[in-house]
């Protein structure tokens, strides 16, 4: 694969032969490679044989739940130099993720750089102007999902993305004819066939030494089975949020029935709502706080054995790290979420569900359908499973 002129070079330092390969892995150019030597007589020298550029910029669950696509990227290609290209708000989801070569986020500096750069494939996932003006612009042999044409529209790269392209265009494909779920989506838009391959969130020692921390403060080192209710949801779709009333409602009924510990998650945008929750129900609930950065609330999230959460951030979090999830659906589609059969999913039965809608003129009615009964008896038989 050609590197630009030079991907492997002799220079004469005074007495000595230093030796640089670009080519390889582990170069950084600027400074010193992961080894933190030269290239001379160095046994860690890989070639890069392939490089790939996957384009998803946002949401941060969006680009959780896209990751399983590096499974059988790296399997196809085991060698390939593996670059990702998210917004700055998502690429924490991405931090350590052993897949990836490199991260970068979207701006001026990126787009810059990766308008110099080759690639042997470029995956475009994301059916917005920035990501598919750069997915078309990037020199590469081979190019998947989508594209901006000199119109300034999206238009689908080959056929492998026009069932997805379409599904953006058509909300009877959308919402009631469509059966396929996110991942077989993305897999076949990249033409390939999804084999089940699990989300890549990986875990590190500073998490497990938050976690066990965590555990302490709040006494969960026990043999109750620790519940944990994430309250609410991302700005973009605020309907998705279950009503306060009904997440009160249940951990209510949870701490009734004595065999579990409850607690509550969230964000900042929750800190009110968590708030009044536990003042409602007293020391009887465990407020995880809203202040913690991503990795502190994925350790939170693994302390819990079962999750109850609308379509967000924190439900693709719980199934990334094979948690038994109880997944709450009213104006998103929940075909498209895989649970690798260890969840369940809860639907509004109101007509006009899904929508994706932003606003709602009947207040998020769907989400108030969903009962507290029906939510319980779900994470009742979730904590049998267990």
């Amino acid at each position: 694969m050609k590197q630009g002129r030079h991907a492997s070079r002799l220079y004469r330092w005074g007495l000595r032969t230093v030796e640089y390969k670009r080519d390889c892995r582990y170069f950084r150019g600027s400074v010193p490679c992961l080894f933190k030597r030269l290239c001379r007589g160095c046994r860690k020298y890989q070639k890069i044989t392939k490089k790939i550029l996957v384009i998803k910029l946002a949401s941060a669950g969006d680009v959780l739940r896209t990751t399983p696509l590096l499974r059988a990227l790296k399997k196809i290609h085991p060698g390939a130099y593996m670059v990702w290209l998210t917004s700055k708000e998502a690429a924490a989801v991405l931090e350590g993720n052993p897949f990836i070569d490199e991260v970068l986020s979207s701006g001026f500096a990126s787009s810059a750089r990766l308008i110099m750069e080759r690639y042997d494939w470029v995956i475009s996932l994301d059916k917005a102007a920035e990501a598919a003006a750069i997915a078309s612009m990037v020199k590469a042999q081979r190019r998947s999902g989508y594209g901006l044409g000199p119109d300034g529209r999206i238009f689908p790269f080959d056929k492998d993305a026009e069932y997805g392209f379409i599904l953006g265009l058509s909300d009877d494909l959308k919402f009631r004819r469509n059966k396929k779920s996110y991942q077989e989506i993305v897999f076949e838009t990249c033409g390939l066939h999804f084999r089940g391959e699990k989300y890549v969130l990986p875990f590190s020692e500073k998490q497990r030494e938050f976690k066990h921390r965590f555990m302490k403060a709040k006494r969960l080192h026990n043999d109750r089975l620790k519940i944990g209710l994430n309250t609410g949801c991302g700005p973009v779709f605020p309907y998705k949020r279950w009503t306060e009333d009904g997440f009160a409602g249940l951990a209510e009924r949870l701490i009734r029935a004595g065999d579990a510990k409850v607690l509550l998650l969230g964000g900042a945008e929750e800190e009110e709502r968590n708030s009044r929750i536990s003042r409602r129900l007293g020391r009887a609930v465990i407020d995880s706080g809203c202040g913690n950065s991503l990795a502190e609330f994925a350790a939170i999230i693994d302390c819990c054995d079962v999750v109850v959460s609308s379509d967000t951030l924190a439900m693709h979090i719980a199934i990334g790290l094979g948690k038994k999830t109880v997944c709450l659906f009213g104006p998103t589609c929940p075909q498209e979420v895989e649970l690798y059969s260890n969840g369940l999913k809860i639907s509004s039965s109101l007509g006009c569900a899904p929508c994706y809608k932003d606003h709602c003129a009947q207040d998020g009615k769907c989400m108030k359908g969903i009962s507290v009964s029906q939510v319980y008896s779900a994470v009742r038989k979730m904590m049998a499973e267990k």
